[in-house]
């Protein structure tokens, strides 16, 4: 409640620590996902997030504390990223087994 009335006090101050705090949090959640992906990578991954990622079902949790703690946007950004360096490295390693130049 304090926060509310102190909030409509000061529309236009940014609580740059609080944004930190939060950000940090995503970015430690996401880590956590990503690395149990990579680390269950051979299990058939049998879960769909957003933007087509597949991951195992073992990885449920860490996905849930990952879109707990980060923005929706942020989410489908870092999934976007990750699909496009794992469709690079699948052209890069396929391009390697073809000898190609």
């Amino acid at each position: 409640m304090a926060s509310e009335a102190y909030a409509s006090r000061n529309p236009d101050q940014v609580h740059t620590d609080v944004l930190l705090q939060a950000r940090q949090a995503c970015y430690k959640a996401r880590d956590a996902f990503y690395d149990c992906v990579k680390n269950q990578s051979d299990k058939k991954p049998t879960e769909l997030g957003c933007v087509g990622l597949l991951y195992p079902a073992e990885c449920k949790k860490a996905r849930l504390a990952y879109e707990n703690s980060c923005r929706p946007s942020w989410v489908k950004h870092f999934d976007r990223l990750y699909c496009k360096e794992k469709r690079v490295q699948r052209l890069l390693d396929d391009k390697e087994t073809r000898g190609g130049v």
